[in-house]
């Protein structure tokens, strides 16, 4: 049984590196790269990371399989980049074309990002995703749900998508933000991963103590009767679950990131990886907050050594706070 990551609304990322940004000025662009990105394609990219063949302990043996919606030029170039990373993918065919996101790297003064809307989905487009999902459902033992929704999809997309899964007996892990979130809640998945800004719109007040972001990490456990990852930068991350009364919290090393594009996808696809595997909840959070470290430490679109991860998780510790 695979891990069925669902990526609705893909991109194209060109990340631009410049010395600086000069405003209503010519701005050289020193170098690009262009990838397949998006959310859900970095959780994909790093849980086939944690396939055996890097030897991470505790790794599983059965590869993830991807599914997306795919358009126009950016729709092929995602296509041929995925399958020269040798990521295992099916498709939806959209008339409309996939989108590209702009990422400005500076050397001194940090990122902008500009991300287009994306593509909108006919009535059809979206059925046969729906319907191609609730097939794919029959060999998966975990469906992750992550990244925005593109124009046409309801906002109650993903709590559709996840009673689906409840019906086939498969757990179901979501990443996403606003309104879609929180119709998602409602269905009650089984993991969570919000970031504090993500969990305190949730909330709807601002959450500006570790208290308070375990006062809404626990009320939104109670909501969805299940576990919460939220992920807070280089801070680290918290792992809370109402039912049993579990409040863990995990540092990362410190270190210099190079970007911070896609930590949070590692995060997330390397607690998964875990829950795959058997292993303990604690290891969840452990796990996921060293392969959030190394995210920081490669350049966008690029994964560490699997060496890196290994000396990350020796420098990671887990504390009870419950």
């Amino acid at each position: 049984m695979c891990i069925l990551v669902l990526a609705l609304n893909p991109s194209v990322d060109a990340e631009w590196r410049v010395d600086r940004v000069l405003w209503e000025e010519k701005n050289v662009i020193l170098s690009e790269s262009r990838w397949a990105g998006g959310k859900g394609i970095n959780v994909a990219r790093w849980l086939d990371f944690f396939c055996d063949r890097n030897g991470m302990a505790g790794a599983f043996t059965s590869h993830p399989h991807l599914l997306l919606p795919l358009g126009g030029a950016p729709g092929k170039e995602m296509a041929d980049g995925l399958r020269a990373e040798g990521l295992d993918f099916s498709s939806v065919a959209l008339r409309e074309s996939s989108r590209v996101n702009v990422i400005v790297t500076t050397t001194r003064d940090g990122q902008l990002r500009f991300n287009q809307p994306g593509p909108k989905l006919s009535r059809g487009e979206w059925r046969d995703v729906q319907v191609r999902t609730k097939k794919l459902l029959a060999k998966t033992s975990c469906l992750v749900l992550s990244g925005s929704l593109p124009r046409g999809v309801p906002s109650d997309a993903y709590a559709e998508l996840i009673r689906t899964a409840h019906r086939a007996g498969v757990k179901s892990v979501l990443d996403c933000d606003g309104a879609t979130l929180r119709a998602a809640v409602k269905a009650r998945p089984f993991l969570v991963k919000p970031n504090e800004h993500e969990l305190a719109e949730w909330a709807g007040r601002d959450l500006r103590s570790e208290r308070s972001v375990i006062s809404a990490g626990r009320a939104l456990s109670a909501a969805t009767r299940g576990w919460i990852l939220i992920s807070r930068g280089a801070v680290g991350a918290l792992l809370v679950n109402q039912i049993d009364g579990t409040v863990c919290r995990a540092r990362p090393p410190r270190v210099k990131p190079i970007t911070t594009v896609g930590a949070g996808d590692a995060m997330l696809a390397a607690a998964v990886s875990q829950m795959k595997c058997g292993a303990p909840p604690v290891e969840w959070l452990r796990v996921g907050v060293a392969a959030g470290a190394a995210a920081t430490q490669c350049r966008a679109g690029r994964l560490p050594t699997s060496s890196l991860i290994r000396s990350f998780l020796k420098a990671v510790k887990v504390e009870d706070l419950s």
